[in-house]
């Protein structure tokens, strides 16, 4: 992949918005990106719970009203502020390829993560906010949807990101196909970047493997073939990887981490928790993730 140009921008919530709008608009002024910028509604009929015999027609009619109103109530808000955040950028609207950044609106009514999953498959990267109470259920069905369904790599933004967004990388190296698909997706934003940093640790029971992977050195090489100079650094492998790993994210100043996600099955990190898991739910840095 040689540039972003197509990002997609689910939005659930005005709250919090702002953070990965930024992030998308700062990225499209970098790229000439086309930003477009998702609400799903959800579908009122399904938003009234089963009843039994005792609900009268009309008690279930005015459920229905009540949920229409509220979703639009909340669709309007999180319009306003894409409408806000593209005037605060200096983004133009487009439905068609024109030179340069550009934005459009999509408001539909249907599921959510399934909306995300398939217009996530026809956009170069999708671009989420990170919940700032945690991942609750909807947030994990939308993230699940976006990392494991749309085939692209995601940009997950904090609540509150860093002012520069790509300019001190650090990559998450353990040699797994996750973790290679995601350098090579990262390539447009490596390539600007003006330090990157490959941390590695080893894990238990990982020199025992038949087939060792590409250590770190042979990483570096092959970023140098795309003319990005990266250093190397092993960090102290512990109980919890992924606290270390965001503290020598942290260390070094990075503003992005990019990374292979649930390289390990995702039951076992749902029992077990994982590097992934941590990392999803407290980074306070931008996450560039692919599965």
């Amino acid at each position: 992949m040689t540039e972003f140009k197509t990002a997609l921008v689910p939005l659930s919530e005005s709250e919090g918005a702002d953070a990965s709008l930024d992030a998308a608009f700062g990225l499209a002024a970098t790229f000439g990106t086309h930003v477009l910028g998702l609400h799903v509604r959800s579908d009122p009929t399904t938003a009234v719970p089963l009843v039994g015999e005792g609900m009268s027609g009309g008690m279930v009619e005015e459920m229905m009203t009540m949920a229409e109103r509220q979703a639009a109530e909340r669709a309007d808000k999180v319009r306003a502020a894409f409408d806000a955040a593209c005037t605060r950028h200096a983004i133009p609207r487009a439905d068609t390829p024109v030179e340069g950044p550009s934005a459009a609106w999509l408001d539909i009514t249907g599921r959510e993560e399934e909306a995300i999953a398939w217009r996530g498959r026809l956009a170069d990267l999708v671009i989420m906010g990170r919940p700032a109470d945690g991942l609750d259920p909807a947030a994990l069905l939308n993230l699940n949807a976006a990392l494991m369904e749309s085939g692209k790599p995601l940009l997950l933004t904090p609540p509150t990101p860093p002012a520069a967004l790509g300019r001190r990388v650090a990559i998450a190296w353990n040699g797994s196909a996750e973790a290679g698909r995601a350098v090579a997706a990262a390539l447009p934003l490596l390539r600007r970047a003006e330090a990157v940093t490959i941390l590695t640790a080893t894990e238990s029971g990982s020199q025992s493997a038949p087939l060792a992977p590409p250590p770190a050195s042979e990483l570096a090489s092959y970023l140098s073939w795309h003319g990005i100079a990266a250093a190397t650094q092993v960090v102290p492998a512990g109980a919890n990887a992924g606290v270390v790993l965001l503290e020598q994210c942290a260390g070094l100043g990075a503003d992005l981490l990019v990374m292979g996600a649930y390289t390990h099955s995702r039951l076992r990190q749902l029992i077990l928790g994982g590097v992934t898991r941590h990392v999803l739910g407290h980074a306070p840095i931008p996450l560039f993730l692919c599965h």
